[in-house]
């Protein structure tokens, strides 16, 4: 039977900041202001870690003024690690309520990092709204293991 994301043990070993970037000459106050994301997933299979990356760009007339990847590095416990893994079949399965649970986190993080970044600028003022997660993670996350 799988565990439930509250049945998961799990801890945020670090946070990254992968790539940030204010590009000044493609800012114009006033001017229609569009938001992207993306989301990335990484595992460390020897480490027992899974990475979410999120990617956020503000951007005006398809060109990005305010770009950041945050990433946040989560170590799962040995024995939950060892019930998603399918040896036979060389993945690792991460249940959908875990992973919208891991971005949930992973997207405040990155608020948090942005907003650090921005501080005592003009660009402070660009928040990453709230984002839905169940939105973006339909179902359960099925990754392949790399051969050793």
């Amino acid at each position: 039977m799988k565990k439930s994301k509250d049945q998961i043990g799990f801890s945020l070993q670090k946070v990254t900041t992968e790539q940030f970037a204010i590009l000044e000459e493609f800012y114009k106050e006033g001017d229609d202001i569009q938001l992207g994301t993306n989301l990335k997933f990484g595992i460390n299979d020897e480490k027992h870690l899974i990475v979410v990356i999120l990617s956020v760009q503000f951007t005006q007339k398809d060109k990005p003024f305010l770009k950041l990847d945050a990433a946040c590095h989560f170590n799962i416990n040995d024995s939950s690690w060892g019930e998603f893994l399918d040896s036979k079949k060389g993945e690792i399965t991460f249940p959908k309520g875990f992973v919208g649970h891991l971005v949930m986190l992973t997207i405040g993080t990155t608020r948090g990092v942005l907003h650090a970044k921005t501080e005592n600028t003009l660009f402070n003022k660009f928040l990453l709204p709230t984002i839905n997660v169940n939105d973006i993670i339909k179902s359960d996350l099925v990754m392949k293991i790399s051969d050793k």
